[in-house]
């Protein structure tokens, strides 16, 4: 069999040449090419050559050890980097921190459009993601350091709204990783845990007239592959390389799970549940913010904890979990192995992920943080000497309906007793997570709360709610005194307005039986009436209608709130995420005829499902009332003070 385009590492890698932009695919140890990375670390060390190259990377591509890009973290290999995350790669962010190289932090969804921009020879990739941040020009154009000088990020105003314009660049090589390839460089990826970003980046390159490096585990006889099953095509590939099955684990801690590629699927009563922790505190509350038929984004850190938490408490089917890399529905992991998932519905690259957060198509999104202030801003990307980098952070914190924050209070000693559902101090950690002013603003809060963002701040003894005014503390965990715990350890004086109790069931050991609370519609929380603009607030979001109890119930429950008035009100319904099994959807649009019909001077429904407004103005028009369905609440309300 002829081997055309499989040649070793070595010479692989002898294109590479000095001053050229290289970049590399890979999401921690998810699909880094590591052959290739230590081919060019063993190169440089012998050699003295390349030098000054320019590294472009979107995700983090380590094990915050030696793995991935640490192997090019050598002063004088690298001349500039332009990457998304910087936790994973010490050795880089060392010579970044240090002032020996260039360096931009830019957001990591970013940095992939710029990849499918380059390819499409496009001058560059304009988006609202870093507004208002660290990346913003007006702030620090997302320089890392004194020596980094150059301006690669605009803002720009078009059509009246701000915006920041990212410049594009060519690309001289990139290294890229895939499962099989045959002898003319085609490439399938059916053992990997992730799809990435290596499509894009191959284009780039090749539109760039650059060079194309593919780290494969096997090759196989030519014509041999599924065309269906190929990812990348041989036309963009220039050579490949068969790697050592060391250089191809499929992440950092696993050499292959064929759960992670969807080979098989698993019984999740296998996953070990989180023992009662201050973490599994801080998880617990957060899953109580996760809402029926949602679609939810898990951060690296405390916040993958929450898909643990959901799967113990037997809520996977109601919900669908999602991680930055492309990963959609079933059960992320964490640790090392984050990025890969077990059980999910689909795996889509790296890029399109991206369109699907920055377009708004999250419900919620949990994520880390380092400090907030009494602002709302938060830090998640750098702290003292440490640059962990922005990550998809920007992108998902900014383009998220809600945002959960979620953090230990301090940290660095921090010991918490809990016994008999109570929650008590042992020892305060030495570093504060809550400060005057956050050293580095990756989330804005004062312009989340400028466009009514929900953001909540979750620790292990309380919960804080961001409003105009800043910061307000909303709950207190059971045991915990406000002034003792919260209070005197603030640097800031937050708002506090009849802060509730936190939900026991949080701090016991058993499950907090969030499935039944799912399936309940509970609709005494889902109905209210304000007599000064006779209006019926409708609030059917994430509900499930499943049987005639349910009829019943929301029923009752309206001839309880508007039969003793006497008189007609006006009324808007939120339908997001909303389900009617399809069994009872006919009865309950005649119940939904029943109520305008009797009380209803004037309606407005809203859901941002285009399919649902599609189809319940279908079914409303057959029964002859308003059929009209909105995008937006603000459109529903405008809709119904138009006289």
């Amino acid at each position: 069999m002829s081997l055309k385009k499989v040649i070793s590492a070595e010479d692989a890698i002898a294109i590479v040449h000095d001053d050229d932009v290289l970049a590399t695919s890979g999401y921690g140890c998810n699909g880094i090419p590591e052959q290739l990375f230590v081919a060019l670390e063993q190169r440089f060390l012998e050699t003295g050559t390349p030098k000054n190259l320019t590294l472009v990377f979107a995700g983090g591509q380590g094990d915050g050890g030696e793995k991935g890009l640490n192997h090019l973290g050598h002063a004088g290999l690298l001349k500039r980097t332009i990457g998304g995350h910087y936790g994973l790669i010490p050795r880089v962010e060392k010579l970044a921190v240090g002032n020996k190289i260039e360096a931009y932090n830019i957001p990591e969804g970013v940095i992939t459009h710029l990849y499918r921009d380059i390819a499409a020879g496009k001058p560059g990739t304009l988006s609202t993601v870093g507004l208002g941040t660290f990346v913003d020009p007006r702030i620090e154009g997302g320089k890392v350091n004194e020596v980094t000088q150059e301006e690669i990020v605009e803002l720009v105003t078009l059509g009246g709204s701000e915006s920041l314009f990212y410049k594009a660049f060519p690309i001289n090589v990139v290294f890229i990783r895939g499962t099989t390839a045959d002898p003319d460089g085609n490439i399938t990826m059916e053992k990997e845990s992730l799809l990435l970003e290596n499509l894009s980046m191959a284009i780039a390159a090749k539109n760039s007239g650059g060079y194309v490096i593919c780290q494969v585990e096997r090759v196989a006889m030519e014509g041999s592959l599924d065309a269906r099953q190929v990812k990348i095509p041989g036309i963009l590939v220039d050579c490949v390389v068969v790697a050592d099955p060391a250089h191809h684990m499929q992440t950092c801690a696993t050499q292959y799970n064929p759960a992670f590629s969807g080979e098989v699927r698993i019984p999740l009563q296998s996953l070990d549940p989180l023992q009662l922790d201050e973490r599994k505190i801080i998880a617990r509350r957060a899953a109580l913010e996760l809402a029926p038929n949602s679609v939810i984004n898990l951060g690296i850190g405390l916040p993958d904890s929450v898909g643990r938490v959901a799967n113990e408490e037997k809520i996977q089917d109601l919900i669908t979990l999602t991680v930055d890399p492309g990963i959609i529905g079933g059960v992320p992991m964490g640790g090392p192995d984050f990025g890969a998932a077990v059980n999910c519905q689909a795996v889509v690259d790296h890029p399109s992920q991206f369109d699907f957060i920055d377009g708004g198509g999250l419900d919620a999104a949990f994520l880390g943080m380092a400090e907030a202030d009494p602002h709302g801003n938060v830090n998640a990307s750098r702290f003292g000497r440490r640059l962990s980098g922005c990550g998809g952070f920007i992108n998902i914190s900014q383009n998220s309906r809600k945002v959960v924050f979620m953090t230990t209070f301090s940290s660095a000693g921090l010991e918490v007793d809990i016994q008999e559902g109570r929650v008590r101090i042992a020892n305060e950690g030495k570093f504060l997570k809550f400060v005057d002013h956050v050293s580095q603003i990756t989330f804005n809060g004062r312009g989340a709360a400028e466009k009514d963002q929900e953001v909540l701040y979750i620790t292990e003894r309380c919960v804080f709610r961001l409003t105009e005014k800043g910061l307000k503390v909303a709950e207190i965990a059971p045991g915990i005194d406000l002034e003792r715990d919260i209070m005197s350890k603030l640097p800031f004086t937050p708002l506090v307005e009849d802060p509730v109790e936190m939900d026991p069931t949080i701090f016991r050991p058993e499950p907090m039986e969030l499935r039944r609370r799912f399936l309940d519609i509970h609709i005494e929380d889902r109905i209210s009436y304000n007599p000064e603009t006779n209006t019926l607030f409708l609030n059917y979001a994430g509900m499930r209608v499943r049987t005639e109890a349910d009829l019943a119930a929301i029923k009752e429950a309206v001839d309880r709130t508007l039969e003793p008035l006497g008189k007609r009100v006006y009324s808007i319904v939120n339908y997001d995420r909303f389900v009617a099994d399809d069994d009872i959807i006919d009865k309950y649009m005649d119940l939904v005829k029943y109520v305008e019909d009797k009380y209803y001077i004037k309606v407005s429904r809203y859901t941002n499902s285009g399919f649902l407004r599609l189809k319940l103005g279908k079914e409303l028009e057959q029964r002859k009332v308003s059929s009209r369905v909105f995008e937006t609440g603000k459109d529903a309300a405008r809709h119904l003070t138009d006289k």
